[in-house]
């Protein structure tokens, strides 16, 4: 079987790395900095962790590898204006927006996206950063540099956020998870909640919305979509052209995780529709330490990805899992004494869900 290289060695490339072992896959994370004359990728498949990266020599020879999956859709999807333009194309509900182009624009933006608007990148911006909520009366705040480089939103009025993660094939078969409840504070993904029986209609919406941009764009893999709930239906919030922080409550929730399902997808292993058989948990573990007592809670299954602990900065995650909701609940209460306060609110959400 090939060996299947990924470009960037974060916490997405190792479990991608882990989730290969039992398939016999070796999995190969890499840093934007390696010597590609020192890797045996000729005859490899590459894939990526993340949509964006930096111009390296690695980088700049791994753009003309034959078999870098993905390759042209990487670029297509991390610049947010030909992402919209991409849905706006397809006919695929999405915020309003339109390019920030210069200062003279703004009053038609107010008169026609509203008293406040979200700005965002047209490249990175992750988890919140490098985005604002400008009013009419703030505009001067934002630097010269933007103009051309940002894209405005209206900003809606949602009563949930939700994801789908889907994978396709290279003979275009898709199959699809359960669509996932997401809690975000300032801007992070914080838990992320799974039922085995989602909302039909709105799975059913989410599946024809992904399927039309996945096969549009021939896709191979998993690619995440991100809507807000509107009482119109689903509005397309953003897409992720790899694994997705809001599916790793599939690592132990799903009889194949997204990982295993991505890996599957881009060495043309056959992809088996995942079952759920219970309700599943997702809590990322933000600027704290490791805690063994976290080991102590017979539902937990803790995911550390050993990187220096920082503010605001993803360490680790929490995956439980049980057909037992009341169960499930005492292990969610159970966490509230033994993580740090602010994990209350996001746990009582979870909470909530049952």
């Amino acid at each position: 079987m090939k060996t299947v290289y990924v470009l960037g060695n974060g916490q997405l490339g190792r479990m991608l790395r882990q989730a290969g072992e039992p398939l016999g896959i070796t999995v190969y994370p890499i840093g934007f900095d390696a010597k590609a004359d020192t890797l045996p990728i000729a005859q490899s498949v590459i894939t990526a962790e993340i949509e964006l990266w930096p111009e390296t020599a690695l980088t700049s020879e791994l753009v003309q590898h034959s078999n870098f999956v993905n390759r042209d859709i990487f670029p297509y999807l991390a610049d947010r204006l030909t992402q919209k333009q991409l849905l706006d194309r397809l006919q695929l509900a999405t915020a309003p927006w339109q390019l920030l182009k210069d200062e003279n624009e703004w009053p038609h933006i107010f008169s026609s996206l509203g008293n406040l608007v979200i700005i965002k990148p047209r490249t990175g911006g992750y988890d919140g950063r490098k985005q604002w909520r400008l009013s009419k009366d703030k505009t001067t705040l934002l630097p010269n540099k933007c103009y051309g480089e940002y894209i405005v939103e209206k900003i809606i009025n949602f009563s949930a956020e939700i994801s789908l993660i889907g994978a396709r094939g290279y003979d275009g078969c898709t199959v699809f998870y359960p669509l996932t409840h997401n809690l975000h504070q300032e801007g992070i993904l914080r838990t992320s909640v799974a039922f085995p029986q989602p909302d039909q209609m709105q799975q059913a919406q989410a599946e024809r919305m992904l399927s039309t941009i996945m096969h549009e764009l021939k896709y191979i893999g998993v690619m995440a979509m991100e809507c807000f709930v509107t009482p119109n239906g689903l509005i397309i919030n953003e897409l992720a052209p790899r694994v997705h922080n809001s599916g790793h409550w599939t690592q132990n929730g799903a009889s194949i995780s997204q990982f295993d399902l991505h890996l599957r997808a881009v060495l043309g292993l056959p992809l088996s529709q995942p079952v759920i058989l219970a309700p599943s948990v997702m809590l990322n573990l933000i600027g704290v330490s490791i805690n063994n007592d976290w080991l102590k809670q017979p539902l937990v299954h803790l995911h550390w990805y050993d990187k220096e602990v920082r503010p605001n900065r993803k360490v680790g995650h929490f995956n439980l899992t049980d057909s037992d909701s009341k169960r499930l609940t005492i292990a969610l209460k159970e966490l509230v004494t033994i993580l740090p306060p602010e994990y209350s609110s996001s746990i009582s959400w979870a909470i909530d869900k049952f």
